[in-house]
């Protein structure tokens, strides 16, 4: 699927960025790293591994990812991980013995990371990660050093969450509920470093707007049915709380909150549920009846995709170094304005 002429701009946008404003990877450790891959003679062929890739997110990333290939001249193979650790590695093995160039992977585990790492190596491929972080010394890319962290494309996970934050206590304000009468729902994946660093950057911001409101921490596997089944644990916990804001590291979260809120009988009026993705929250606002999903934040899948190829291409034919981390614009968007925004709503 092409990009349309009205992402033009942003795509264009994006490479000036690229240039811009990410943080090289200038470190003597990772040019040794970046040093170690191997030219590409000829046509480029990659391969993109993506987590949940029937997800509409990763679906507009790897159709972002074909266009721009395209353009670029490249033969990309586009692989469904699922939620499949294993297969991470099994796949980019797959890729090395079809003579792939370079990878760009969204880990369904970080925990793969070090062995993804090593294997990548050892061919002397290019390795770019989307999304999610891994890390090349250990399975946790909250406790890696930062020039340890494969360079990645994709959202800055605290920006993100403070818009986020911000939006919430403007809803909170705009229905006049008191602190005493509130709880806020954070729901995410708890090992998955880019989720933290939404929530964390959701909270400081609403915190510092809305100070004394509770926070109830909820673990979920980022699926709209797994939070719903722990959110609606934590409601039935809290049969007093009249108010709930909800956020978490995307719409998959929100969504199941907002649900499990309707379930136990609570009216759209006292849910504040603000999305990240906007991919399912949309949905809600096909039609005029009343929703817990205030708003969300659009983050566009195919504008990672193709950033993500361009990057790739640029080290591999022009030999330029990755960023270290390279990121796309983001859009807040309601049920009067998502339309407007460019997103579309399957």
């Amino acid at each position: 699927m092409p990009l349309s002429h009205r992402h033009a701009p942003v795509a264009a946008s994006l490479l000036l960025t690229l240039g811009l404003t990410t943080t090289a990877c200038s470190s003597g450790k990772e040019e040794a790293k970046n040093d170690t891959v191997a030219k590409a003679d000829g046509k480029i062929t990659l391969t993109y591994l993506q987590k949940q890739g029937d997800q509409e997110y990763f679906v507009g990333e790897a159709a972002g990812a074909k266009a721009k290939a395209a353009e670029l001249g490249i033969d990309l193979k586009v692989v469904n991980l699922g939620n499949d650790a294993n297969k991470t590695v099994s796949e980019v093995q797959s890729a090395i013995a079809q003579k792939t160039n370079g990878v760009i992977v969204v880990v369904p585990d970080p925990a793969v990371g070090p062995q993804v790492v090593q294997t990548a190596r050892d061919a002397r491929i290019a390795l770019l990660t989307s999304d999610d972080q891994i890390c090349t010394t250990g399975p946790d890319p909250a406790a890696c050093a930062k020039g340890d962290l494969v360079p990645r494309v994709g959202f800055s996970g605290s920006q993100m969450g403070k818009e986020v934050g911000r939006r919430a206590a403007a809803e909170f304000e705009k229905a006049g509920w008191n602190a005493a009468e509130t709880r806020v729902i954070s729901a995410w994946k708890q090992d998955v470093t880019v989720c933290g660093d939404r929530v964390a950057g959701a909270k400081k911001a609403f915190e510092a707007a809305v100070p004394g409101v509770r926070n109830i921490d909820v673990a979920t596997d980022n699926t709209p049915t797994g939070a719903q089944d722990k959110i609606a644990a934590t409601v039935t916990a809290n049969p007093s709380v009249k108010n709930w804001v909800v956020w978490g590291c995307n719409d998959e979260n929100v969504m199941g909150g907002v649900t499990a809120l309707q379930n136990a009988g609570v009216k759209p009026a006292h849910v504040v549920g603000v999305g990240l993705g906007a991919y399912l929250a949309c949905k809600e606002w096909q039609s005029d009846k009343p929703t817990g999903m205030k708003a969300a934040l659009f983050i566009n899948g195919k504008d990672v995709g193709a950033l993500a190829v361009q990057t790739m291409y640029d080290k591999l034919k022009n030999g330029m170094d990755f960023p270290l981390e390279a990121f796309a614009p983001t859009t807040m968007v309601d049920s009067t304005s998502w339309k407007k925004a460019g997103l579309t709503c399957g």
